[in-house]
């Protein structure tokens, strides 16, 4: 059965990680009307311990990443994962606006290493031409924690207190540290439970003990264009989680639980968008050879329609309910098919520095979380129009789209530095077949 091999389940265990960061990191936005009102919090009090986490996050994006290239995924993530339970369990413990902030900070801190780790992980465990179905179900599980989240943490609240939901999402990520240490090896063939089938699938392992010199120009260079893209895609991914909720309950003056119903849908749409497109590029992959096309042009061709499914907001008035939800849905579902491909692209031009490649690319998505709910606060504070801020997106879209193009996947860092020892520094584009 699939679920016997060992592949398959690091992958699972991978996405309960994504699951439960996701939910640790939201959970204070469902929990701030209780723990605001205990602790005598403002609302720019508020705010503020929603956006520490991101600072830390943005922070050690790359310097997370060398850490899981340098020292191994199961010793890092095992690491991280204390860090962000321990944050989420000081959260529930917190006394007031300080011990918040602080909590935040240390979760940010815990959580900025996982997903550049996570794709290190990926790239020992996983054939390439499925790591964009690896990297698509895994992102997939972040978007279910995050639709899942607030429904979860209001009923621990009601089944305990704010506190106690803080400290039962704390002791989960736990619990998930423990069974990673036991169960995952750095190199898979160490693993008693891999097959010799599996193993043949996989890339060489490259290890984690040696010291291999991280090329920082080069890969700077060549991740630069991905990461603006990343950028791009970041910011209408933080616009959608800071602001969808709102945006039904305030633009069309809906009960609470019926704009959260809306949400819901719209972030579920997410869900569909990062399995799918996780399993298309690596079907492209694997039909053309052409990685180029692969990744590239569909993330090209994503952001593209990601743009036109928002193009109704910016151009028709007085927009019912059920129309602006599935322009909407459509557009988060066309930005999260970006997610397979964009995530596969780091593995592909760095495989041996996986963690830190990825790192860089997703400190593109961390400074837009920074930037962009902010920019969709004051546009609606000035202007009073909430589908400005969607049609501002469109703009990144069209930014996106012009710089996928401009990515290199199809030559691996290794590649390079051969070509360069060859005639006239030609460099070798890579075929999958």
């Amino acid at each position: 059965m699939m679920f016997r091999r060992a592949t398959t389940r690091v992958l699972l265990l991978l996405c309960a990680m994504y699951f439960i960061t996701y939910v640790d990191r939201v959970n204070v936005s469902t929990a701030a009307s209780q723990f605001g009102a205990e602790l005598h919090l403002s609302h720019t009090e508020i705010g503020f311990v929603f956006s520490a986490f991101a600072y830390p996050y943005l922070v050690f994006q790359i310097i997370g990443g060398w850490v899981g290239d340098r020292f191994g995924p199961r010793r890092t993530l095992t690491v991280c994962a204390v860090i962000w339970a321990a944050a989420t369990v000081m959260t529930g413990l917190a006394g007031g606006f300080v011990s918040l902030i602080i909590a935040r900070l240390l979760l940010g801190l815990g959580e900025g290493a996982t997903f550049p780790t996570a794709t290190r992980a990926m790239s020992n465990w996983m054939p390439a031409d499925k790591r964009g179905f690896a990297q698509g179900t895994t992102h997939a599980a972040s978007r279910i924690g995050n639709a899942v989240a607030p429904p979860l943490i209001v009923w621990l609240m009601i089944a305990t207190s704010w506190r106690g939901a803080f400290i039962v999402t704390g002791v989960i990520s736990f619990l998930w540290a423990v069974v990673w240490i036991f169960y995952f090896r750095d190199n898979p063939r160490e693993h008693k439970s891999i097959t010799a089938d599996e193993c043949a699938t996989l890339s060489s392992f490259s290890g984690v003990k040696q010291r291999v010199p991280v090329p920082w120009r080069a890969l700077l260079g060549r991740m630069a264009p991905v990461t603006a893209v990343y950028f791009c895609y970041g910011w209408v991914l933080w616009l959608f989680l800071g602001w969808i909720p709102q945006y039904f309950l305030h633009n069309y003056h809906m009960e609470l639980g019926k704009s959260a119903l809306f949400a819901s849908g719209v972030f579920f749409a997410g869900v569909l968008g990062d399995w799918l497109g996780g399993s298309v590029t690596d079907r492209i992959l694997r039909r053309s050879g052409n990685i180029r096309l692969a990744r590239n042009v569909m993330v090209g061709v994503c952001m593209f329609l990601t743009l036109l499914s928002l193009a109704p907001i910016m151009l028709v008035s007085n927009m019912s309910i059920t129309l602006a939800a599935a322009c909407l849905s459509g557009g988060f579902f066309f930005n999260e098919m970006t997610i397979g491909p964009m995530w596969a692209v780091p593995m592909d031009i760095a495989p041996k520095h996986a963690g830190t490649a990825s790192g860089i690319m997703n400190s593109g998505s961390a400074l837009a979380a920074i930037i962009s709910p902010v920019v969709g606060g004051f546009l609606i504070d000035r202007t009073g129009n909430w589908n400005l801020p969607f049609t501002v997106s469109m703009i990144l879209m069209v930014v996106g789209i012009v710089l996928s193009f401009t990515m290199r996947p199809d030559r691996a860092l290794d590649d390079v530095a051969a070509g360069a020892e060859g005639k006239k520094g030609a460099e070798p584009e890579r075929k999958f077949v």
